[in-house]
């Protein structure tokens, strides 16, 4: 086995070893441990407010490798998370509350605003992970889109709009808060968005941390030269 072979094979064992438990507690806690109502769909629960978002880890678990794949790197990672996750958990509800369904130009102007804000903290020192932040902040859009993008659809759509367009009534009437425009399976309350995706980003941040240290003393060390 080349040595090339002897340092990477360790590390792909053990990340292939924590992909296999993050994504067996990431979706049993989602959909079996901590739902709101069991047995909906082929035995599976609608997930609660707070979820673990299986995906979303193995973005943080990227930029750790990244960052440098140390302990420097776990910190530059983590705080990326909190600053972009913050900056989304400001933004959401600017948003829609600027323009609500169908415009898109609330989301999109608050969306470049902090967009510009998030590069402009650069200037404070390179403490501040800016490559990991965009992800980050990205992760909970992502996640808001996928659950219905609460919040920007009201509570109760019916009758006309402003120009006099028919508009589906009942969208969301009689419906819990956080189903979002698409009525699926998972929605979650905008809030609870951000605070998921953060949580789920530090957890992708120990994954790294773990999987670099594991593989570091799994990897054979180099042989002392001969005399």
């Amino acid at each position: 086995m080349g040595a090339r072979a002897r340092a990477i094979l360790p590390l792909a064992l053990v990340i292939g070893v924590l992909s296999f438990l993050w994504t067996e507690l990431a979706l049993n806690f989602t959909f079996h441990w901590v739902t709101v109502q069991d047995e909906v769909l082929a035995g599976l629960g609608v997930p609660e407010n707070f979820h673990l978002i299986l995906p979303t880890a193995f973005i943080s678990w990227g930029l750790f490798f990244a960052a440098g794949g140390d302990n420097a790197a776990f910190g530059k990672v983590a705080i990326a998370a909190l600053f972009g996750c913050a900056a989304a958990f400001i933004t959401m509800p600017l948003a829609f509350k600027t323009a609500d369904i169908p415009d898109f130009w609330g989301i999109a102007l608050w969306v470049g605003v902090f967009a510009f804000i998030l590069v402009a903290i650069l200037i404070a020192g390179d403490w501040y992970y800016v490559a990991g932040t965009f992800p980050c902040f990205a992760a909970v859009f992502l996640w808001w889109i996928a659950t219905g993008l609460d919040g920007w659809v009201p509570d109760t759509v019916s009758g006309a709009n402003q120009n006099g367009d028919a508009v589906v009534q009942g969208l969301t009437a009689g419906t819990p808060v956080g189903t979002g425009a698409a009525l699926g399976l998972i929605s979650t309350p905008w809030q609870w968005v951000a605070i998921s995706t953060f949580v789920t980003l530090i957890a992708g941040c120990i994954l790294g941390l773990i999987s670099a240290k594991a593989a570091a003393a799994l990897t054979p060390k180099p042989r002392s030269a001969e005399a």
